[in-house]
């Protein structure tokens, strides 16, 4: 019996990074067919920024506004409902004629996929005990890395063989990605139970609010250090295809050749940041010297991608973004269980989403940014080395406001 609740808990935590796959091929679609979408709709460096921008000020607010969903009607309908949303939004990109319509797709889009980590954050909280969630968490964010290797190949070939009835085929990538969700959404519903509170952690009616939340220096801390490192996230998400393209020189055979393998490496990186963590917990480590160990090991892998302007080999640089997606996936899983360590089931919701609006809007302030200084001609090397350094400062402020990882004390003038 419990051999089968064991499996039963990983199948689950499967199919949650099957989702997770989907929301980042979901959002790899514009970045990789943006050339092609060029050829009927002119995007220049600032307009790209101001699309990225777009889908991560939904994003972000609805990682909160998902959280809160959550919170109220449970995981099961609340994943459903948000999985069907950024699916028909996906698809819409394709009905787009023009920058306004683009733009409009991806604050939907965005509206949608911000209540994917919230859902997935409480699932994990719902089914596995502290020592196994950052194992399980990783994964999950593994999805990321399978979402994400398979956009470069899915979409060359869609843009090679599409134009089906009459369409484009850039058109085409966000119909055939969109019909991904909905398929999920119909297994999902079919698959999907709560289980009981255990004894050990019972469900609770009364959660701490936001403001209460935010009082505690350990929540602000996770919040701006996920302001910091994402902002070098999506900086990287967003913009290596056109750097590829345009400082390297690649083509879609190459796109889909090798452009992969950077997300591949991020895939290794969120199950090791959370297989090692949950191993030092195993070998009798303080859950504050797990945690901390880890995310240290994470944070120094990202310095290095400020030489990628250096380089002058392909290879080279696929193998420093390599080891960026490695560290920065690894990272993002065990900042993802930070709220999971402090927080009670009942507020989780409402903490991951805190943290999720942190990191989108970090990636608002770097994507902006790098729009502006490359249409102002600074090039690629100044950006990069400030993501390459975005990390290591998130890590020190952690380190700083949190010297104990430990569950917050809330106090009964903190409930409603």
């Amino acid at each position: 019996m419990q051999d089968r609740l064991r499996s039963g808990r990983w199948a689950i935590a499967a199919m949650i990074a099957v989702a997770i796959a989907i929301s980042y091929l979901d959002r790899q679609t514009l970045p990789w067919a943006i050339k092609h979408i060029e050829a009927d709709i002119p995007i220049g460096n600032q307009t790209k920024a101001f699309l990225d921008s777009a889908f991560l000020a939904t994003y972000g607010l609805m990682y909160l506004g998902g959280g809160w969903l959550l919170d109220r009607v449970g995981t099961r309908i609340g994943f459903l409902a948000i999985m069907l949303f950024w699916s028909l939004a996906c698809a819409s990109h394709g009905l787009a004629g023009g920058i306004a319509a683009l733009a409009a797709s991806r604050l939907l889009l965005g509206m949608g996929e911000g209540g994917s980590f919230p859902a997935a954050t409480r699932a994990i909280a719902e089914w596995f005990a502290p020592a196994q969630r950052a194992a399980a968490m990783g994964l999950v964010n593994a999805g990321t890395a399978v979402g994400a290797v398979l956009a470069p190949p899915l979409i060359a070939g869609i843009l090679a063989h599409g134009g089906w009835l009459g369409l484009a085929g850039w058109r085409w990538v966000f119909f055939v990605t969109g019909g991904f969700g909905l398929a999920w959404s119909l297994w999902w519903w079919l698959t999907y139970r709560q289980p009981s509170p255990t004894p050990a952690e019972p469900s609770q009616d009364a959660a701490p609010g936001i403001a209460q939340l935010l009082a505690h220096r350990e929540v602000r801390a996770i919040v701006l250090a996920k302001f910091l490192s994402d902002g070098a996230w999506y900086f990287y998400l967003f913009w290596l295809p056109k750097y590829l393209f345009e400082a390297h020189h690649f083509d879609l055979k190459q796109a889909a050749t090798i452009g992969w393998i950077p997300y591949a490496a991020s895939g290794v990186g969120s199950l090791c940041g959370g297989f090692l963590s949950s191993r030092l917990l195993a070998s009798d480590y303080s859950l504050n010297a797990a945690r901390k160990i880890a995310l240290g090991l994470s944070a120094a892998c990202m310095p290095w991608v400020m030489l990628a302007p250096a380089m002058t080999s392909v290879g080279a640089v696929i193998a420093i973004f390599s080891l960026a997606f490695f560290g920065q996936q690894s990272w993002s899983t065990l900042v993802m269980t930070l709220p999971t360590d402090l927080a009670p089931r009942s507020a989780l919701g409402r903490l991951a989403g805190l943290v999720g609006l942190g990191g989108a809007f970090g990636g608002i302030v770097m994507g902006q940014a790098a729009g502006w200084a490359l249409d102002a001609g600074s090039g690629y090397g100044p950006v990069l080395t400030v993501a390459a350094l975005l990390h290591l400062i998130a890590f020190a402020l952690i380190c700083l406001a949190m010297p104990r990882i430990a569950p917050l004390t809330f106090t009964r003038k903190d409930l409603p």
